[in-house]
């Protein structure tokens, strides 16, 4: 690891000093390509009304460094600024957690934000539920069809957090709305490095079967950006990375029987959604006989006569459901 200065500065500058009391919350932010948006982050953090914590940022090789780093001049007397080579979100997480002073952490995208009453509703919600993690709700924004919904309803958290609902994704946490007790992560290990992505959902199934309580609260309390432009591609792009992890999981065979059979069933399940978003993607380029192939493969692991039917137009008549889709689509514009 590479302390490394604050723009022009010469040496680390960390928040305050380490004789002075200890903070209650270490806030853990990662960046990676995050200039244009790590000043929002910040300045929703040091807007807390809860104020009795510290700030670790942690640039992961970041290839926007000289830029970022002048974004964190005005705030230099105020955070921890770690810089280490590239080696993933999981591995800076990590480093943030190695230094944080804490007894909880809260954990924070570098193009996140959240609101002035983030902290001290997410800890009053732990101390009166007993949770070792909470997690709160999202308004989604940026250039994605999905922005102007809450996070919630695009990946409900449904009945009690459990291993087995996190595998059956029944309860989806997200990882810029997680105030948690640090000791029960030091526990299990920390991220897991070795998984680029969706290492977050790896590490909340591990505190869940190591005997950590969960517990959600509906308030949205952040907004989350989501980047990518396309509901199609956000829809693949996270389908596939679920498909990333479930599968370490599996290989990694430490699962009870009943947790195994929950993870084959999503797996199954997300594999069908992740063929027919390649179907869609297929059908949009007027690849018809590509599009034909993806559905088929949809079908076969979620049985659909929607699917069958689809698959039956575009045979015989691909240029008209074409035509009809292109119809639909520009009145609904």
């Amino acid at each position: 690891m590479e302390n490394t200065p604050v723009a022009n500065c010469d040496n680390l500058v960390p928040m305050g000093d380490e004789s002075e009391a200890t903070p209650a919350v270490s806030v853990i932010i990662p960046a990676y390509n995050a200039s244009a948006y790590i000043k929002e982050a910040l300045d929703s953090v040091f807007a807390q009304t809860f104020r009795n914590y510290e700030v670790i940022v942690i640039n992961d090789g970041s290839p926007d460094t000289p830029q970022f780093q002048q974004m964190l001049t005005p705030y230099q007397e105020s955070l921890k600024y770690i810089k280490q080579e590239n080696r993933g979100a999981a591995a800076a997480r990590n480093t943030g957690l190695r230094n944080a002073r804490g007894e909880f952490v809260a954990f924070l995208d570098a193009d996140d934000y959240w609101l002035p009453d983030y902290l001290s509703k997410q800890i009053d919600f732990l101390e009166r539920s007993g949770a070792d993690l909470v997690y709160s709700d999202a308004l989604l924004i940026g250039d994605s069809p999905l922005a102007g919904r809450t996070y919630m309803q695009t990946a409900p958290s449904r009945g009690k957090v459990t291993s087995e609902s996190l595998l059956f994704l029944r309860c989806n946490v997200i990882t810029s709305g997680v105030l948690a007790r640090k000791r029960p992560i030091l526990e299990v290990g920390l991220f897991d490095e070795m998984i680029k992505r969706a290492h977050d959902f790896d590490l909340w199934l591990r505190l869940a079967k190591h005997g950590a309580r969960i517990s959600y609260q509906r308030k949205v309390l952040l907004h989350r950006r989501v980047l990518e432009t396309g509901l199609t591609g956000d829809t693949r792009s996270g389908v596939m990375r679920e498909i990333d992890v479930l599968d370490f999981i599996k290989k990694r065979g430490d699962l009870t029987p009943r947790e195994d059979a929950a993870l084959t069933r999503t797996l199954e399940n997300v594999r069908a959604d992740l063929a027919l978003e390649n179907g869609k993607a297929r059908f949009l380029k007027k690849d018809f006989a590509g599009a034909i192939q993806s559905f088929n493969e949809a079908h076969k692991l979620r049985h659909s006569w929607k699917l069958l039917m689809i698959c039956l137009c575009l045979r015989i008549s691909p240029q008209l459901l074409w035509r009809m889709y292109h119809a639909r689509s520009t009145a609904a514009s």
